[in-house]
């Protein structure tokens, strides 16, 4: 009879015991739920934060559009509102095409002194080939200027005719190239610009001196200082 008694008791105390457990059990876990309050209060902090750095009355160009008012050259700077940098690239493009066209004026004028020592006549039995009577003789260049209101006549032979033709030639190639050159850098700048401008930063920029133990290429710590910039 005393054994069942104690039998009794002992399952009585064990099952106490495992209640208590699972209560407090139960309690730690609810004591753990608010952990999404934490989460929603670092969600509103960070976007108040975006909403604060955004000023509605600076201008922020679109690189987009910037790069596509600059086709027409100067236009991508002024849409940038960097006014100081549209008379540079007028100058720029307006002195490549200027020697363009000079250049391409000698050359039509070296050209022109160059065919008269050959038969262009296509009724002619030698057409194509070299004047007999020219051979050992010179013919006048006409050079003009750029606006063609003047020339001058120069005195040249069939080489010097070629060789003024090939060298006023290359020099239009060079010019036209170096206006292509130029004419994409004032796109690219316009673009670069832009992009620039949309990164907001602050004009509180610090520089604090700070101490340092360990030094580049040094095996033991060793004292010195650093230089530390804070941008806030």
């Amino acid at each position: 009879m005393k054994n069942w008694f104690l039998l009794g008791i002992i399952l009585l105390i064990s099952h106490k015991i495992s209640a208590q457990k699972t209560t407090q059990k139960d309690s730690v876990i609810l004591k753990n739920l608010p952990v999404v309050v934490a989460d929603s209060a670092v969600l509103l902090g960070t976007d108040t934060l975006k909403i604060v750095k955004v000023d509605s009355t600076k201008f922020y160009p679109i690189p987009k559009k910037a790069t596509k008012m600059a086709l027409i050259p100067g236009m991508g700077q002024i849409y940038n509102r960097d006014y100081w940098k549209a008379p540079i690239v007028y100058l720029a493009v307006g002195g490549g095409l200027y020697v363009y066209f000079l250049n391409s004026l000698k050359y039509h004028d070296y050209l022109n002194a160059y065919k008269e020592f050959f038969d262009l006549d296509k009724s002619s039995s030698t057409y194509g080939q070299p004047k007999k009577s020219l051979i050992d003789s010179t013919v006048q260049v006409r050079v003009r200027n750029l606006l063609n209101t003047s020339s001058e006549l120069l005195p040249a032979t069939k080489d010097q005719a070629a060789r003024g033709k090939n060298y006023w030639r290359r020099n239009r190639g060079f010019a036209l190239i170096v206006t292509g050159l130029l004419y994409s850098l004032s796109i690219v700048e316009a673009n670069v610009a832009a992009h620039l401008k949309t990164f907001d930063l602050s004009e509180d920029l610090t520089l604090r001196i700070e101490p340092k133990l360990q030094q580049p290429a040094m095996k033991t710590p060793t004292p010195g200082v650093r230089l530390v910039f804070n941008i806030k």
